[in-house]
């Protein structure tokens, strides 16, 4: 990679060559795009050919991230079938394989918290200061909300680890595995991370700066503390007013990018059906074996092999990876609920159990709905890039965020980043609500079906949680009645459609009824 990177700093300032592509990507408010922009406008000359050697010596290498599903963490055996220590364990070993490697780059952390791998970062010199105070491996965390970030933090400050980066996901609008709030809402969200920014820094700096002293670190000043937001985003202008009004470090586009060929390994045949699909085409599952609500899409190769499976008898997949096996319910051993297996042994269970036909059959499909994510979110890749093997599963399984529903077309890298940088429309004539607006329906809908599954099992414990999730989407409709007219990159056209938009949520939100 670095002799690839070397020789592209060598290339000519032409067109077509990968050199200018490089600064043509980048956004205009960077400081060496600037540079690069005003160096266009000079006669040819020595001074330009210096000016482009300077260029060439601010060019800097993408970082390598890895992401450790940090709950993610099944036990492993050995050949004789006995139980390996705790450090064999998928978290575990996943964080000691990029911790011994030579990358100087960040671990994304997702998905919860686990102490006994938050723990393990401290065996590894790597995720320290050095003698410069400069990190060579960082740690970023994927949050939901201010609270969880912050328990989270502190565990590691108090361990002498620094959280680069605080990556706040929406809970319902964003794609793969889906983590609902208790109601809480992408904007308030970010308005708490703006207003207590610098408490919390401070605070976690103290308990950092204890602990790096206790292990015989120095370090004057915290070092850098990134806050970004991902999940939903569609348009250049929502891209801008997140980073200016919430004082973001970054923004992050996920789902819009299967539709890029480029920046993505979507096999063609997922992808025509991608650019052809409905807003109902995307939903929130049962699907993966985790556990873990998952964003599925209905036109996948997996969804269709599940439905066949269940029509002839069979349900369930051979297990092969076995990487999400964590269930003993029938087994020492834990298996996969996805599995062949499990369904079969489970599905028997129901049968015994004399249950009223509507409700066996509603367990059943449940049961019956997960999928192998081992095998199906690999697949696409494997056929992309030809590298498939005959007796390898074929069946795609994809988990796109609904945003992705706006977008209708085959894309080039080019085109994708105009549109976060607002040079492009690829959403014209497209009717899209603002993305908060977005995020607050899903909510709905999932408040609606979670009182539709309470009002069948009635318990004052489940009464309490649904009060309190639909009162804080209240709250955050009332949050967004305040935010609109602070929305000023926005014609009075789109606000107007923005108070419409929230207001038919808010009817719809008011006329569900819990008790």
């Amino acid at each position: 990679v670095s002799k690839q990177f070397d020789n592209l700093k060598q290339q000519p300032f032409e067109a077509g060559n990968d050199i200018t592509r490089y600064f043509e990507l980048l956004p205009d408010t960077s400081p060496i795009k600037v540079q690069y922009l005003a160096m266009l406008t000079m006669n040819e000359g020595q001074q330009k050919l210096s000016i482009q050697n300077i260029l060439r010596n601010r060019m800097q290498k993408g970082a390598i991230d890895v992401n450790i599903m940090a709950k993610v963490d099944k036990m492993n055996y050995n050949t004789n079938g006995d139980v390996l220590d705790d450090a064999s364990t998928d978290a575990l070993a996943a964080l000691r394989g990029y911790a011994m490697s030579s990358l100087h780059s960040s671990v994304v952390l997702s998905a919860g918290m686990n102490p006994r791998l938050y723990s393990y970062l401290e065996t590894f010199r790597d995720f320290f200061p050095g003698a410069g105070g400069d990190i060579r491996k960082k740690v970023i965390l994927k949050v939901s909300d201010f609270r969880s970030a912050l328990i989270q933090a502190k565990f590691l400050a108090k361990k002498g680890i620094w959280v680069s980066e605080f990556r706040i996901e929406s809970g319902l609008n964003c794609g793969g595995h889906a983590f609902a709030t208790d109601g809480l809402l992408l904007g308030p969200i970010l308005g708490e991370f703006r207003q207590k920014r610098k408490e919390m820094l401070d605070e976690l700096w103290g308990m950092y700066h204890a602990a790096l002293t206790n292990k015989g670190h120095h370090l004057k000043t915290a070092p850098g503390q990134k806050i970004s937001v991902q999940g939903g985003i569609g348009t250049g202008q929502e891209d801008d007013f997140l980073r200016n009004h919430f004082e973001l470090d970054a923004t992050g586009w996920g789902s819009p990018f299967l539709l890029v060929p480029e920046a993505t390994n979507v096999d063609e045949q997922t992808l025509q059906k991608l650019t052809t699909a409905t807003h109902d085409d995307f939903y929130v599952s049962d699907a993966s074996p985790l556990g873990i609500l998952f964003n599925n899409f209905k036109g996948s190769s997996s969804e269709k092999q599940r439905l066949e499976r269940v029509e002839k008898g069979r349900p369930g997949s051979p297990c092969t990876k076995k990487y999400l096996c964590t269930n003993t319910e029938f087994t020492d051993k834990p298996i996969c609920t996805a599995s062949r297996e499990y369904q079969h042994l489970k599905i028997q269970q129901l049968q015994q159990a004399g249950l009223p036909a509507e409700e066996y059959q509603e367990r059943f499909n449940r049961v019956t709905g997960k999928i192998c994510l081992c095998e199906g979110l690999c697949a696409s890749t494997y056929i992309k890039n030809g590298m498939i093997r005959p007796r390898e599963n074929k069946a795609v399984a994809i988990c796109p965020g609904p945003n992705l529903s706006y977008f209708s077309k085959v894309y080039t890298l080019d085109e994708m980043v105009k549109q976060i940088y607002g040079h492009l429309n690829l959403l014209e004539n497209v009717i899209r609500p603002n993305l908060f607006v977005n995020e607050l329906n899903l909510y709905i809908d999932y408040l609606k079906k979670d009182i539709e599954g309470y009002l069948k099992d009635v318990n004052d414990k489940k009464a309490r949680y649904l009060v309190k999730f639909k009162d804080q989407l209240q709250q955050g409709i009332n949050y967004y009645k305040v935010l609109i007219p602070q929305i000023t990159n926005q014609t009075q056209e789109y606000l107007a459609n923005m108070y419409h938009d929230l207001a038919l949520a808010e009817e719809k939100l008011v006329s569900l009824e819990i008790t």
